[in-house]
């Protein structure tokens, strides 16, 4: 293993440090972190195979299940390849150039990921409340412009992070106590100036994310008033069994998230490690967990994936 280590004082890399305090259990912690990276990463790639597969799944919600499942592919791949190979081979080098444009992907695809879920949102809005207009305001070309839009939004809030920090004089010491390049776990390293950086971070977390939040309660709010609106019972189940699928996949998306950016800037008192591995598990169970939920809520899609190993 000795040579694979890189010396601190190298000016042109990083080092990152796994899970500090455990590195004895490395390759015992590699085991789930892998195993939900792979499945994560086949669920996925069954959902993009059999939708663009089935012409008869060539509908907005689908898209929407495309999107998502792109997104939860670049945020587990972003860091688990790397991740793996401090695990299991004790690389924990990294390029500067590698270490912000792994930052730079890892949080674009977050936001995109937060993005298509507020889409979600309006979609299962319009399906409950405009039933009749949906297919006329729901079209495919309509959702792939707003699935655009997301990742438009998310290049241009992201991009000034590695930018900004390119230009940050780093000490001495460049170890990172993580297993992927995260924004605060950077900038704590500059010997510079990073309050532009920190109050950017803030700025990201809590009024891009917030609004995002803000609009899918919005939308929810009127799914329910609209809901109680209704006075058959059956109409109910079936309307509220439409939404359940997407309140999921945001259960396992924001909880993880805001858990692990707020007890990263205000939970001093939380062990180091705790931060690390929740910081991974965000990125490795809502990737795991969608196509999941999606596979078992959406009886169109259940049905689709089920024939086909049924024909192998």
């Amino acid at each position: 293993m000795a040579a694979f280590n890189l010396t601190h004082s190298d000016p042109s890399t990083f080092i990152l440090m796994g899970i500090p305090g455990l590195e004895a259990a490395h390759i015992w912690i590699s085991i789930p972190f892998s195993v939900f990276y792979i499945i994560g990463l086949l669920g996925n790639l069954m959902v993009l195979f059999v939708v663009v597969k089935e012409q008869t799944l060539h509908k907005p919600m689908f898209l929407l299940l495309c999107m998502l499942a792109l997104t939860d592919i670049a945020m587990s791949t972003s860091v688990m390849p790397k991740a793996l190979c401090i695990f299991w081979f004790n690389l924990k080098g990294i390029t500067v150039g590698g270490c912000l444009t792994q930052l730079f992907f890892l949080h674009a695809s977050s936001m995109t990921h937060s993005a298509i879920l507020v889409t979600m949102a309006f979609d299962r809005y319009v399906a409950i409340c405009n039933p009749l207009r949906y297919a006329t305001i729901l079209t495919n070309a309509r959702i792939a412009k707003l699935g655009l839009v997301g990742l438009i939004r998310a290049v241009l809030f992201i991009l000034p992070i590695p930018l900004l920090l390119s230009r940050q004089p780093f000490c001495a010491n460049r170890i990172i106590p993580h297993t992927h390049c995260e924004h605060m776990a950077v900038s704590k390293m500059s010997c510079g100036d990073t309050t532009v950086n920190r109050t950017h971070g803030l700025v990201i977390t809590f009024v891009v994310i917030g609004s995002d939040l803000t609009l899918i309660a919005l939308s929810y709010g009127l799914i329910i008033r609209a809901v109680l609106r209704i006075s058959q019972k059956e109409a109910h189940q079936k309307a509220l069994n439409t939404c359940t699928a997407h309140i999921c996949v945001m259960l396992t998306t924001y909880t993880p998230f805001l858990f692990t950016t707020l007890t990263h800037r205000f939970g001093q008192g939380i062990a180091p490690h705790v931060h690390i591995i929740l910081a991974n598990l965000y990125f490795l169970l809502s990737p795991m967990l969608n196509p999941i939920i999606y596979g078992v809520k959406t009886k169109e899609l259940r049905d689709k994936v089920g024939k086909y190993p049924c024909r192998m």
